[in-house]
């Protein structure tokens, strides 16, 4: 079957979304692009791993155990790591120390391994011991907001908050958008104008980019290669 995952929202501001996976007979997907940064938990071959996973700002192949199972933790624009720097892992990852099935080291402490069902917990235990804090000044302009601050201050605090330019994030969130109802039969013609794509060669350009497949390859039923997490927000 490839690879199979399933995902759901959270009510909590600091959560962007929350998901799992199981891999079978694949060695590769698309890993499109992805402006938020995670904390991936996975057990392959008896042993868990887990990572934190930075905003990728473009497709790329990624390699799959086989059949490992993977639990993830997306988490919304404008959370962050005091203690590291979202830039830092921008299109890389931290590989998280002395991870057991039961538990994980994260600044210093030992953590009990969260879970699809409890990732709420465990983000809230990491928001009171200042593991992680959230700029409202990131969602707010991504809403449209016009906070009193001078240009370089909130371009300085977005790219400090995202690790990307507000100018990446849009173009990022536009192109997954693009492909989410481009996999659901969307015609192509009609999202130039709904998502303002100059034309369809723009539009083309932005999904070899940001997803790595073309509008057909993203309407075909059976794909040759798995892709990443692509959700309807």
């Amino acid at each position: 079957m490839g690879l199979t995952m399933e995902s759901r929202p959270s009510e909590l501001p600091y959560i962007e979304r929350v998901w799992r996976s199981r891999s079978d007979d694949v060695g590769t997907m698309t890993s499109v692009a992805t402006s938020h940064w995670e904390l991936v938990v996975w057990e392959h071959r008896g042993r868990t791993h887990a990572s934190l996973q930075g905003p990728e700002p473009a497709a790329s192949r990624a390699p799959v155990p086989a059949y490992a199972d993977f639990f993830g933790i997306t988490f919304a624009l404008g959370t962050t790591m005091p203690h590291l720097p979202v830039g830092r892992l921008v299109g890389g990852n931290a590989a998280l120390p002395d991870v057991t099935r039961r538990s994980l080291w994260l600044k210093g402490s030992a953590w009990h391994v969260p879970d699809y069902d409890n990732a709420e917990a465990f983000v809230r235990r990491m928001t009171r011991e200042g593991v992680i804090d959230r700029d409202p000044l990131v969602p707010a302009v991504l809403d449209g907001a016009r906070p009193d601050v001078g240009e370089r201050t909130l371009q300085r605090r977005f790219a400090a908050a995202t690790g990307l330019t507000q100018g990446a994030v849009r173009q990022i969130e536009r192109a997954r958008r693009a492909a989410v109802l481009l996999r659901e039969g969307a015609p192509a013609t009609e999202l130039v104008h709904r998502l303002g794509y100059f034309d369809q060669p723009h539009l083309a350009r932005s999904l070899k980019r940001y997803i790595g497949r073309t509008a057909t390859e993203l309407g075909a039923r059976d794909p040759a290669q798995p892709l990443s997490l692509l959700y309807k927000t």
